[in-house]
């Protein structure tokens, strides 16, 4: 549209746009995310209020941070002159914004407006605000989940088809685990009969779920021109196991929200019982 909304023009964008801003900490937000219709009422949304959105009195050993430009030498205000006692000495460091009351030094150059996820020292070894910047170092955004046990948020990766979303996965490896969901599919109860610990699936390291739009997965089926040189007419073939969220559900169509909700439900015994740590 002409006033920059990609609601009706690029719902696909729309969509990852809101979803990317609301897995952001909101004291990032400013720095990541300037002014856009997309985000026109994204202050309506329910706060997701994960882990990594920690507030300036809420302490973590890791934190989320954005880096900023260092300061002018020529500035004369006094708020220059803070700014330049905050300064790393190293031209190899980088000063970044965690939500807290003193910026972080890092020992890395990195690009001013960056997201970054920071591993602290220890509370007391933190100075004041008037102290300096603390010293502390950039880890990968998975090590709060490895070595912390925290759940850190999610990312959001686009495909161009359904066959796309299954061969460009991010991680070695792809996902060893796929299931389809559909109310032509085996009730999702199934999945936890036949065994003691509650669930008949191998253990697994990359779990991948699908959901469909209102008229079902097969339009992406039909959509996705590799997917018809292989032969593929169904969409249950792609996938370990092709199950039904909600048997019985009266309505006729369940909105992808809904399904995405009653999925994890569904399928949380079988991630507790049998995914990898």
């Amino acid at each position: 549209n002409a006033d920059g909304f990609t609601g009706f023009s690029d719902p696909d964008y729309f969509l990852m746009h809101v979803l990317s801003y609301l897995e952001t900490p909101p004291f990032l937000r400013p720095f990541l995310f300037p002014l856009h219709p997309d985000l026109r009422f994204a202050g309506s949304l329910p706060s997701l209020d994960m882990p990594h959105h920690l507030k300036s009195h809420e302490w973590c050993r890791y934190r989320e941070g954005v880096t900023i430009k260092k300061p002018v030498e020529g500035e004369k205000s006094k708020k220059s002159k803070k700014r330049r006692r905050e300064e790393p000495q190293s031209k190899e460091a980088s000063l970044v914004d965690v939500g807290l009351p003193q910026k972080i030094s890092v020992p890395a150059a990195i690009p001013p407006d960056t997201r970054v996820t920071i591993k602290l020292p220890k509370d007391s070894d933190i100075p004041a605000s008037g102290d300096g910047p603390a010293a502390c170092s950039v880890v990968a955004p998975s090590t709060p989940r490895e070595e912390g046990g925290y759940y850190w948020g999610y990312s959001v990766r686009a495909a161009s088809s359904l066959s796309a979303v299954i061969t460009e996965c991010t991680y070695s490896g792809g996902y060893d685990l796929t299931i389809g969901t559909s109310e032509r599919g085996s009730p999702i109860a199934d999945l936890g009969r036949h065994s003691q610990d509650g669930s008949q699936v191998p253990r697994f390291n990359r779990m991948l779920v699908v959901f469909g739009g209102v008229a079902g997965l097969e339009v992406a089926v039909e959509a996705d021109s590799e997917l018809q040189k292989m032969g593929v007419k169904e969409p249950k073939e792609l996938f370990d196991y092709w199950v039904n969220l909600c048997p019985g559900q009266g309505s006729r169509t369940i909105r992808t929200e809904e399904a995405v909700w009653l999925g994890l439900m569904g399928l949380r015994e079988v991630v507790v019982n049998k995914g990898r740590k």
